[in-house]
């Protein structure tokens, strides 16, 4: 029994010696684990960009909006518009100006060059007369002096230009005369377009009633200006048109109206009694006739001259309208209607824009017919 208790003591003790021999191997292991952990740096870590799809902007062209062309409110220049008046003239300005001194020469060119220019024989005789005789008065010697005399005794014959009339109560009304053909019309268009973009209310009336044509071409320029339009049926009474149109304007509380009226010569007879008409008829209504505006083609020349003489004998003409000035050779046809009818040149047309209808400048005017 003894030996027994002897023999499992001893294994025991052998296997506590067995398992302490094991810890220390084991634990000697692990310490040599450390310090190789330690002493070894960390492998650096591989870094995997994630995988992005780069896509290239979309490249859309800019949607290019042209801009509404607006007509520019700006009065056009005489001198840039009567650039074929001034090339008739300037030959001879040149051959005058070429000499150092006045020459009979010198008056026998300028005559040449008035006469062509459409001013008018009995015209051009008076102008130069005046001339002389400020050239001898005041002892004068170059040609550059003789044209400087020549362009002031123009301007002078041209003399003030009054404004357009307004009515000091009711509506103002114009009456738009003269042959078909000068632009009356588009005189009447333009005109509205420049009144009523001064603020005022108008009334347009087309009194031609003989021409269809008319009657839709002023509804046009009405729709342009924001004007009412009044017409009657085609072959109408145009008197009653107008009468019309003065009521609807006074009903209204407008400003202006502005009157076509018929174009046909006829007998002159005839002429003068349907315009005397027109301007009674017309003076009956809620407003006055303020202005009766001769409409004259510049291009026509001494025709044109004829043609006003007619009707300023119809009907007390209170002004003219000189259309398609910018287009003539002939701008001395404006001194011979001062000079021969008494009538001031109000306004001139210088182009086909609204705009380009504008008030008559003597002094801009002469200065853009001779100066180079």
């Amino acid at each position: 029994m003894e030996l027994l208790i002897v023999l499992l003591v001893t294994l025991l003790m052998l296997a506590l010696v067995i398992g302490a021999g094991a810890f220390f191997v084991s634990r000697r292991s692990v310490d040599q684990a450390s310090e190789t952990l330690i002493e070894q740096p960390p492998a650096e870590t591989e870094v995997l960009e994630p995988e992005v799809e780069v896509l290239e902007p979309e490249v859309v062209e800019p949607e290019v909006i042209e801009p509404e062309v607006i007509e520019e409110l700006v009065r056009p220049r005489f001198r840039d518009r009567l650039g074929k008046a001034r090339s008739t003239l300037s030959g001879y300005v040149g051959s005058v100006l070429s000499r150092s001194e006045i020459t009979q020469a010198s008056y026998e060119e300028l005559e040449e060059a008035l006469i062509l220019a459409d001013l008018g024989i009995g015209s051009t005789q008076e102008v130069l007369d005046a001339v002389r005789t400020r050239v001898n008065s005041e002892k004068l010697t170059t040609s550059e002096e003789l044209m400087e005399s020549l362009k002031s005794e123009l301007v002078n014959r041209l003399g003030d230009v009054p404004p357009l009339n307004k009515s000091g109560e009711g509506p103002s009304i114009f009456l738009i005369v003269g042959v078909n053909g000068v632009g009356k019309t588009t005189t009447i268009g333009k005109l509205g377009h420049r009144l009523g973009g001064e603020g005022n209310t108008i009334v347009m009336a087309a009194g031609d009633t003989f021409r269809a044509a008319a009657a839709e071409q002023l509804e046009t320029w009405a729709q342009r200006c924001g004007a009412t339009m009044i017409r009657g049926s085609e072959g109408g009474d145009p008197s009653s048109v107008i009468f019309d149109a003065v009521e609807a304007a006074g009903a209204r509380d407008a400003d202006y109206v502005l009157a076509d009226t018929a174009g046909r010569l006829h007998t002159k007879s005839n002429l003068m009694d349907e315009l005397s008409k027109v301007r009674r008829v017309a003076d009956r209504g809620a407003g006055s006739v303020v202005e009766v505006l001769l409409v004259i083609d510049a291009t026509t020349g001494q025709n044109g001259l004829i043609q006003a003489r007619q009707f300023a004998e119809a009907t007390d003409v209170t002004g003219v309208v000189l259309t398609k000035l910018d287009g003539s050779a002939k701008g001395g046809i404006v001194f011979a209607i001062v000079s021969e009818l008494d009538l001031p040149v109000k306004l001139v047309g210088l182009g086909e824009a609204a705009v380009d209808l504008v008030d008559f400048d003597p002094e801009e005017f002469v200065s853009a017919l001779f100066d180079a």
